[in-house]
Order: C-alpha cells, then structure tokens, then sequence
C-alpha cells in the first residue's frame, strides 16, 4: 500500500514539474527571442505567436490595481488556492486519474503564471487562437494548463455524477 503511495506522489510530481517546465521555457524562448507585438502565423492565421507582458490576471483584468493589492490578488491568494488544491490532491486517495491530472494541470498553470508575477512583475503570453468562430485573447501555455485542467475535472465531476445516477 505503501509502495502505491509513493508511485502516485511520483506521478503528481512528474505531472507538476512538466506543466511548470512547459511553461517557463517556452516563456523564456520568446522573452529571449521575439520582439514585442511582433506577429508570426504559426498555422495560417489560425494560431499566431505574438508577445506581450501581462501585468493583471486573465485577459489583462486588475492591470492597474495598486501593488499592494495585486500581491495579494495575484500572489497571494493564489498561492492559498494552489496550497489546498495540492493539499488535497496528496491527501486524498480515491481520486481519479482523470481527476489526479487535471487538478495537477491546473495547479502547474498556476504555479507558472505566479512565477512570472513574482520575477518579472507580469506573466508573458504569446499564443493567439483564432478559429472563425472562436478566438482567444493572447495567452501561455500556463493559461493552457489552468483552462485544460479545469475542463478535465469538470469532465470528471460530471463522469462521476453520471456513475451515481
């Protein structure tokens, strides 16, 4: 049981430290290598990679917030959301892997975004998604994380539900 334990906190800590190294480097790659507002189309106007400094939380909102509060509502408070999560996705055993992966994607997102605000004072985004009928502001693959997470463990709430019924 033990042995059990031990794999699957190996398993959240793989999954943690993967989705904050996706993210921090791939920051770091177009801090380093692209100019800011600079526009490239990756996949024809579909997906495009331009880079900007995002200095609130999604979508630019609190940008202009005095410093004081913005470590508390971008710091702070979630670095307490991202505690309890990671609480209880140690502590709590029946969870799904489903469940497992998307609280861990969610965390990692987080985790990454608040490196940004800590070291730099901003988050930098750079993906842009545009899809006709869809269309993203400029996000990271932090934001990525966090979004992907949220939907797997709506889709596990959900799953589970379904089961009971």
């Amino acid at each position: 049981m033990k042995a059990k334990r031990v794999l699957r906190i190996f398993y959240i800590l793989i999954l943690l430290v993967s989705t904050i190294s996706c993210d921090q480097i791939t920051k770091d790659i177009v801090r380093k290598k692209m100019e800011y507002h600079t526009q490239i189309n990756v996949i024809s106007t579909y997906v495009i990679l331009t880079k900007v400094e995002n200095t609130g939380a999604f979508l630019g909102l609190g940008n202009s917030i005095p410093r004081p509060l913005y470590v508390l509502l971008m710091i702070l408070l979630p670095l307490i959301a991202i505690g309890y999560a990671l609480y209880y996705l140690m502590k709590k055993n029946t969870l799904s892997n489903l469940l497992i992966i998307g609280i861990s994607f969610a965390i990692g997102g987080g985790i990454g975004n608040i490196i940004d605000r800590i070291v730099y004072g901003s988050v930098t985004d750079f993906l842009y998604f545009d899809f006709v009928v869809f269309h993203t502001g400029v996000v990271n693959m932090a934001d990525i994380s966090v979004t992907t997470g949220f939907f797997m463990i709506l889709f596990s709430q959900y799953s589970n539900r379904r089961k009971i019924e």
